[in-house]
C-alpha cells in the first residue's frame, strides 16, 4: 500500500498531485555552452507525473559551471531553453523547481566558459579528478580564494538565477547547499579557512547561505524558495566536524525564520556516506517548521513507511526516476522497476536518457 505517498499535498501555494519528488540529478545533456537542449524538455516532461520535479543543478554564473555540459541560467539563450522544459512539464500537469547550483572548487576551466575561474571560499583543491570533454579526466585545479567583492557577486548571481528561473516558468527554486558545492564549501571548515565576515565560527560560515536565501526570498517570494542540505555528507571532499549537529539545527531554525517553502535533507548512507541520525533529521525538521523532503535510497515501501511515521511530508527518488519515467504509475500498480544503465548517466545524447521502456509499451 502506498496510500500516503500517492496522496496530494500543498507545498506552499503548489498543489502537488502526489508526494513523490524527483531528486535533482546531474545528467550532462546541455550543450558545451551550457544551454538546455530539446531532449531535456522530453526528459523532464516524461516524468511530470511526479508531484514535484527538481531539476539537475543549474549554474547561476560562468564560474559555477564546473561540469561538462552543465546547464546554466545566466543568459537569454539558456532561459529560452528552460522555457521549453517548463512548458513540457506544465503541459502534462506537473510542477518543477530549478536547483541553483554553483560548483565552486568542484570544477575545471576546460568545462567552463572562456575566462571563468575555479573559485572557492578558500584556496583549496577538491580530491580526485574532474571529467572534461576536451581532455578526459583531469586533476582538480586549486580554487582561487574569492575576494569579498566576488562573494557578494556570487550572492547576486544566485538572486539573478532565481529571478531568471521564475521568468523561464519554474514553479520554485532549490538552493543547492549540499554535496560539497559552493554553499557547503562555505559551511564546512575543511573548505572555508577564512577569518573575515564569511569565515571563522559556524555563524560566520553560514552567512553566505543565509544572505543568499534571504535575498532570493525577497526577490521571488519565500513560498518559491527551498533548500537542499546534506549534514554528514562527504561528497567532494567535505568532512564532518565536531559541532555539526548543533550547527545544522541552528541553521535549519534560521532558514525557517525566512519562511522558505521546504528543506530537502539528503542522507547519502545508501551510497557509503555516514548515516544522518534520525534524531538530527527530526530536530532539523522541528527547527525549520516548513515542509520536509526526505531523500536517500528510498523504495516505495520505505517511502510510505516514512510518511506514515510522519518523518517528513515528501520523499525524493533519484536513480529510480532515471530508469522509470513512469515511476508513479509503477508504484500505483505495484509493477516492477527498470534498472538504470550507469554507463549512460552523464553521456551526451538520448541513449540512457529518453529511451527507457514504459509500462504502456510493455516494459
Amino acid at each position: 500500500m502506498t496510500e500516503k505517498l500517492l496522496s496530494d499535498f500543498f507545498l506552499g501555494p503548489l498543489n502537488l498531485k502526489n508526494r513523490v519528488v524527483m531528486a535533482p540529478m546531474t545528467r550532462a545533456r546541455a550543450t558545451a555552452d551550457h544551454i538546455p537542449t530539446p531532449i531535456m524538455a522530453e526528459y523532464y516532461g516524461s516524468r511530470a507525473s511526479c508531484g514535484l520535479l527538481i531539476s539537475e543543478g543549474i549554474a547561476p554564473a560562468p564560474a559555477g559551471a564546473g561540469y561538462a555540459r552543465m546547464p546554466g541560467i545566466w543568459n537569454q539563450e539558456q532561459l529560452d531553453g528552460w522555457k521549453s522544459v517548463t512548458q513540457a512539464v506544465h503541459e502534462k500537469g506537473g510542477k518543477i523547481a530549478a536547483q541553483i547550483m554553483h560548483s565552486g572548487r568542484v570544477g575545471h576551466t576546460k568545462n567552463m566558459p572562456q575566462g571563468a575561474e575555479v573559485l572557492g571560499p578558500s584556496a583549496t583543491t577538491a580530491p580526485g579528478e574532474m571529467y572534461t570533454d576536451e581532455a578526459g579526466p583531469q586533476p582538480y585545479p586549486e580554487a582561487r580564494e574569492m575576494t569579498h567583492g566576488e562573494v557578494e557577486e556570487a550572492i547576486s548571481a544566485y538572486v539573478s538565477a532565481a529571478e531568471n528561473a521564475v521568468a523561464a516558468g519554474f514553479d520554485a527554486i532549490e538552493l543547492h547547499g549540499a554535496n560539497g558545492y559552493l554553499i557547503e564549501q562555505f559551511l564546512a571548515p575543511v573548505t572555508n579557512h577564512r577569518q573575515d565576515q564569511w569565515g571563522g565560527d559556524f555563524k560566520k560560515r553560514a552567512r553566505f547561505v543565509l544572505q543568499i536565501a534571504t535575498a532570493c526570498a525577497a526577490a521571488i517570494g519565500p513560498e518559491k524558495v527551498g533548500i537542499r542540505l546534506s549534514p554528514l555528507g562527504v561528497f567532494n571532499g567535505i568532512e564532518p566536524w565536531e559541532s555539526l549537529a548543533d550547527d545544522y539545527i541552528w541553521l535549519a531554525e534560521e532558514l525557517g525564520k525566512l519562511n522558505l517553502v521546504y528543506l530537502h535533507l539528503v542522507d547519502h548512507s545508501s551510497m557509503g556516506a555516514p548515516s544522518v541520525p534520525s534524531d538530527l533529521k527530526q530536530a532539523m525538521r522541528a527547527s525549520f517548521q516548513g515542509a520536509f523532503i526526505l531523500s536517500g535510497g528510498y523504495d516505495a515501501e520505505h517511502a510510505e513507511k516514512a510518511l506514515q511515521e510522519d518523518q517528513g511530508e515528501l520523499v525524493a527518488f533519484g536513480r529510480p526516476l532515471i530508469a522509470n519515467p513512469d515511476l508513479v504509475e509503477r508504484i500505483a500498480q505495484g509493477a516492477a522497476w527498470n534498472e538504470p544503465d550507469f554507463d549512460t548517466f552523464y553521456t551526451p545524447g538520448p541513449k540512457g536518457y529518453n529511451d527507457y521502456p514504459l509500462l504502456s509499451t510493455g516494459a
